[in-house]
């Protein structure tokens, strides 16, 4: 192992710690410009501001039921909004904008995760978890598959159509491999992006599911679910952060210089100081 590998990943004498924990589900955070991080409470409906400052304050209610999240170079917010399984654009003055709506006439499974690809273009996850505020009982889409959406399209094409639950999505930052989590089937999936969007040479990655993910600048590729898993490059798991919740949904770099983990877990949100930055 190299010295840049078995260097802790942690801040020398950091520590988890809890933000807040009057949430009901935490999810979905993305880090916007400035180093703000922004992340749903998925069962109330909210899209929550957290600044570089450490104060909490409710960005967005009434928010299509957001998911996951992804900031793009304007500053828009893409979100998952699974109340009516949409893509939505919400504009730094909140102005909501539906990208998506359906797949060929069909209402998506429940737009769960995202990427957003140095185009512009949107990866995005469709897994099927039945809603308790949906009327339907089961998916008009046969199959829970990965999609992506071109920019200025508006029509998304099928990249992974052979997945049991995908869920985590991150790419790296040149644009040139994409990961992916089937949470059902416990495995991690690396693709080679190619120049229309598809995807070519899935391969497994780590046999280990997660429900959202990131990457930090050495290549660590971080899994979520219980606590957090770590895995460097070399796909050798480098550590675990156990976290003192039940389930960790997804994780981010936040703050000014990017070496903050913000981590949602359940009905709390923590964050860690980090040795290593955010890809980007």
């Amino acid at each position: 192992m190299t010295q840049a590998e078995t260097e802790s990943i942690i801040a020398p004498n950091a520590t988890l710690q809890k933000i807040s924990s009057q949430f009901k589900f935490t999810e979905g955070p993305a880090v916007d410009k400035n180093g703000a991080v922004y992340f749903s409470d998925q069962p109330n409906d909210k899209i929550w501001k957290y600044d570089t400052d450490g104060k909490l304050s409710v960005f967005l209610d009434k928010t299509g039921r957001s998911n996951g999240m992804y900031f793009d170079k304007k500053g828009n917010l893409i979100t998952c909004a699974d109340e009516k399984d949409e893509l939505w654009s919400i504009s730094p003055d909140k102005k909501i904008t539906v990208l998506l709506t359906d797949f060929q006439g069909h209402r998506l499974n429940g737009p769960n995760d995202l990427w957003i690809d140095p185009k512009g273009g949107i990866y995005f996850t469709d897994p099927y978890y039945q809603r308790d505020y949906w009327e339907r009982k089961k998916p008009d889409i046969d199959g829970e598959k990965v999609y992506y959406l071109p920019k200025g399209q508006k029509e998304a094409i099928l990249v992974d159509g052979d997945l049991k639950q995908p869920n985590g999505i991150i790419g790296t930052p040149d644009g040139k491999h994409l990961y992916v989590a089937d949470i059902r089937d416990n495995k991690t999936y690396r693709y080679d992006i190619q120049a229309d969007g598809s995807l070519k040479n899935r391969q497994l990655y780590v046999s280990q599911g997660s429900d959202g993910m990131t990457l930090d600048n050495r290549g660590n590729l971080y899994l979520t679910g219980k606590g957090v898993t770590v895995y460097g490059p070399d796909r050798v798991k480098l550590q675990t952060i156990p976290v003192p919740s039940g389930w960790v949904g997804n994780i981010c770099f936040g703050g000014k210089d990017r070496n903050m983990l913000f981590i949602t877990a359940s009905e709390s949100v923590y964050t860690l100081q980090t040795q290593v930055k955010g890809a980007k």
